[in-house]
């Protein structure tokens, strides 16, 4: 694994975390509640799409693993370039059904790579 992959590989894994730990404990109506904490999220949304466009441009292979990894980049530009549109309850759900799979995914090719 080249150093550009194993980066790219840590940022969106040191993301992920980053989001379960801030909703370990809270409820969506937390999230609704709190424009800081959605923010932050959503922030941390945008480095996870934006480092996996990135893999994908860099290293096709290892993008490939990661099986949601167009609808995670659309997710991410709907971030940033549809900011008024963004459904709270919909992020809410990728951070309860969705994030965790990915996440998986990523540490098992960073384990299987030794990185």
């Amino acid at each position: 694994m080249n150093v550009r992959t194993r980066a790219l590989l840590f940022d969106i894994e040191e993301s992920a975390h980053t989001i379960r730990q801030w909703c370990v404990g809270r409820a969506f109506r937390d999230y609704q509640a709190d424009r800081q904490f959605r923010r932050a999220v959503e922030r941390e949304f945008e480095i996870i799409g934006e480092a996996l466009n990135r893999l994908r441009a860099t290293d096709p292979a290892m993008a490939s693993v990661i099986a949601e990894l167009p609808r995670i980049v659309a997710f991410r530009n709907r971030i940033v370039h549809g900011y008024d549109t963004v459904d709270d309850a919909t992020v809410w759900g990728i951070v309860e059904s969705h994030l965790p799979a990915m996440l998986l995914q990523v540490q098992g090719r960073r384990e299987k790579d030794g990185t």
